[in-house]
């Protein structure tokens, strides 16, 4: 009887043990579903030239299509959050993946520029249910260490958005637009990982709480004047982030291709390049705000790209990919620390600021490419990359942010700053 006990006794601190760290099958689980939605969404910027083509395109129109699905996620995805944290919908992940599902096979089979746009909402709409109920989740399985979890959320988003051009130009580009369609089995695999992680979150309402009170300590010594002031200079370095991001992602193919006389397969390749390297910066960057600071790792990655993106558009091609690499690692380890300062200026209120992040991320994306489409058509495509490359100096007003404390899990303050 008295082994009996013990052993009972022993289950239940290793039961205890497991749940004050990271849970890390949800994490990868969430990454992996990250990885699938957003390379099948990048599905669209990898194929326009191929959209070009087939529709006889402008770039405004081009603009346009991005606009059409990055500006719905944006609109929608603060207010999915704030819905959710109110009422938690674990399930509601899976419906997202089922309406990008809807969105490939609708932009396989499209057969006009409208049917194309209605293909971009359908996927900005999967994006809105996706990514601020599964950022909340990623928080909850962090055990404390939210830049990590962060950095293993996103990495899987930055990941996929580099194997859809890949993708696109190993399939796509030679067989044919109808093609999208095969990649519908893979929304249908992450709708049932989604649905699984769906099960896990629905029971962690306690433990929930308990951290959101937790989480709350952060913050008690700031103001509310503070804190409005820090969502305001975080959203400027979103504009800068994101902006600059939109010239890289759906105009990079286009500078190379006129710049340098680089084929449609080989600028995809190039931006598979720019986006690897985006996805290993997301790995760095909370790892290293939790180690480091947060405010220390927006302030460096922001600002440290500025040198290498005025040089970008005066470079050879060679050097052109090797300073795409910096960007890339340097900028995307930003994305990370800043949803984890906006989480922990708002605990209560996770899913909503952190569908505010994504959301306005989407939706300077979305303004973005239009605006540059629009200076390209009017100027040339040569121009729209100088221009953006003194959008990273805005990086400065990151010295303005407020220094905040970052507790584990457990109570314990990890970081202090003074």
């Amino acid at each position: 009887m008295k082994r009996t006990k013990a052993f009972k006794r022993r289950l239940k601190k290793l039961k205890n043990k497991r749940s004050n760290g990271s849970v890390f099958s949800i994490l990868f689980s969430l990454s992996t579903a990250h990885l699938i939605n957003d390379s099948l969404q990048s599905v669209f910027p990898s194929i326009y030239p191929l959209l070009k083509a087939n529709y006889s395109l402008s770039f405004i129109q081009i603009g346009l299509i991005t606009l059409s699905y990055q500006l719905t996620a944006s609109i929608l995805q603060p207010v999915v959050g704030w819905f959710t944290d109110k009422k938690p919908q674990p399930y509601s992940l899976t419906i997202g993946m089922c309406f990008t599902l809807t969105s490939l096979l609708s932009l396989a089979y499209s057969r006009s520029f409208a049917g194309v746009l209605i293909s971009g909402i359908l996927v900005g709409i999967g994006s809105s249910i996706f990514h601020p109920e599964s950022s909340r989740i990623a928080r909850y399985a962090s055990g404390g260490r939210a830049g990590l979890a962060q950095s293993i959320f996103q990495m899987g988003g930055n990941a996929g958005m580099a194997i859809g051009p890949l993708l696109a130009a190993s399939i796509i580009v030679p067989f044919g637009q109808r093609y999208i369609a095969f990649f519908s089995i893979l929304a249908f695999i992450a709708a049932i990982i989604l649905w699984r992680t769906g099960s896990w979150s629905k029971r962690q309402n306690f433990q929930k709480k308990r951290l959101t009170n937790l989480y709350r300590q952060n913050i008690n010594n700031i103001s509310r004047y503070k804190i409005a002031l820090a969502l305001g200079i975080l959203m400027v370095l979103m504009f800068s982030k994101f902006f600059y991001m939109a010239s890289m992602q759906n105009y990079l193919t286009f500078y190379l291709i006129h710049h340098f006389g680089v084929s449609i397969q080989s600028s995809q390749i190039f931006l598979f390049i720019f986006l690897i390297a985006v996805a290993s910066g997301t790995i760095i960057g909370g790892p290293l705000s939790d180690r480091f600071g947060i405010k220390m790792v927006i302030w460096i990655s922001i600002i440290g790209i500025a040198p290498f993106a005025v040089l970008l558009p005066y470079v050879n091609l060679v050097w052109t990919v090797v300073l795409t690499v910096f960007i890339g690692i340097i900028l995307a380890s930003a994305f990370p620390a800043i949803i984890v300062y906006g989480q922990e200026l708002i605990p209560e209120k996770l899913g909503m600021v952190s569908g505010l992040f994504f959301g306005f991320a989407f939706g300077m994306g979305a303004v973005g490419s239009a605006a540059l489409g629009a200076l390209a058509d009017k100027i040339d495509i040569e121009f729209v990359f100088k221009i953006c490359s003194f959008l990273p100096l805005l990086g400065l007003f990151a010295g303005f942010l407020p220094n905040i404390e970052h507790f584990s899990n457990n109570g314990q303050k990890v970081l202090k700053k003074p």
